[in-house]
């Protein structure tokens, strides 16, 4: 049985006060919950005041993002070494990176690489657009960006995967719990192909879409659903303790 994982993705929110009066309120309505994973991934500006803030709870902290070279003349990046100071998780490849920032593939699985040398854990995010699931090729688009983003591994025990269709990112759509399984199922026999069977069961796979509270209980309901990467909903504190709350309502 793979144990829940709820993890946040704050994107480009919160000033300094704003995350500390976020901590203070979540790590009370959270303190009690311990059959749930629970991960906050917020901006490289708040990971040392998250770290301090957090330390000690049952919450973990990630960046949203990394560099794959250790150090040079990379204006602005933020690497694995730097991440690691301060953080145990990293997301890698979320589609606003793939879409404003032109990573590929390639790009992203060098990312993964790196993050994993130093011993990071990352959330591998991967999922369609509109367009291709309208097309038809959403399984295709998936599972070719599963292959290459984790071409050249031999293991992924510190890689949790998350499903997110682009069209349903922010919109306030989400997958049907129907659909979602159904992508979800696809990517574990996927990762069954080309890491065996025990490391596809082990894998932990995370939705990501518009989660709310009304809709994380039916999603997790679903066999191949072990958690969500929550975005929005995740920026205020209560609405973001009821998702992690599932198992109450």
């Amino acid at each position: 049985m793979r144990r829940p994982f709820i993890a946040a993705n704050w994107k480009m929110n919160k000033t300094l006060n704003e995350a500390k009066n976020f901590a203070n309120e979540f790590k009370e309505l959270v303190k009690d919950v311990s059959d749930t994973d629970i991960l906050v991934c917020v901006p490289y500006t708040l990971l040392c005041s998250m770290k301090n803030e957090l330390k000690g709870t049952n919450i973990n902290i990630g960046a949203e993002n990394v560099f794959y070279e250790d150090s040079g003349a990379y204006t602005g990046e933020i690497s694995a070494l730097m991440i690691k100071d301060f953080a145990e998780f990293v997301i890698v490849g979320h589609s606003e990176r793939r879409k404003y920032f032109g990573e590929t593939n390639d790009i992203v699985n060098k990312k993964i690489k790196k993050a994993l040398e130093h011993d990071l854990k990352v959330v591998f995010c991967i999922g369609e657009t509109l367009e291709k699931r309208e097309k038809g090729i959403t399984k295709e688009i998936v599972g070719k960006q599963v292959r290459e983003g984790l071409s050249g591994l031999e293991v992924i025990s510190e890689i949790t995967i998350a499903y997110e269709p682009v069209w349903a990112i922010g919109t306030g759509k989400t997958a049907t719990p129907e659909q979602a399984q159904e992508m979800h199922s696809f990517i574990r026999d996927l990762l069954e192909e080309l890491f065996g069977e025990d490391a596809a069961e082990k894998t932990r796979i995370l939705y990501g879409g518009s989660v709310k509270p009304h809709n994380v209980k039916e999603l997790m309901e679903k066999q191949d659903i072990d958690g969500g990467l929550v975005g929005g909903a995740s920026l205020d504190a209560e609405s973001f303790s009821k998702i992690v709350k599932f198992k109450g309502q």
